[in-house]
């Protein structure tokens, strides 16, 4: 969940950048800063949401490894579970009073 809203972010950013390049370097340009929209320079805001987008970009980096890294945790633990379930199951078979063999001494 959050590595998709890292990837919403970065594509907002992604289409920010594009309108900013439309724009010609004497064309006003306003940013939000929570309720207000403050007037602000293209070059300023092209590098700051630029910046942004690499910090994104390092996130969703980051999150990917974290993502693999529980994936492949998830695996060894599948195959221990399964693993114990087998000798489980083994033992359980050939073990005295299992219905696979009768009981001589009952």
């Amino acid at each position: 969940m959050q590595k998709q809203q890292i990837e919403v972010e970065a594509m907002e950013i992604d289409k920010a950048l594009e309108e900013l390049k439309k724009l010609g370097e004497d064309e006003v340009v306003y940013k939000s800063a929570g309720p207000l929209l403050i007037k602000t320079k293209k070059d300023d805001t092209t590098k700051e949401l630029e910046e942004k987008k690499e910090l994104s970009n390092t996130r969703l980096l980051v999150l990917g490894k974290q993502e693999s890294r529980v994936k492949e945790n998830l695996k060894e633990i599948e195959s221990k579970i399964n693993e114990m379930i087998r000798i489980g199951q083994t033992q359980r078979g050939t073990g005295p009073g299992s219905t696979g063999t009768p009981n001589p001494g009952k």
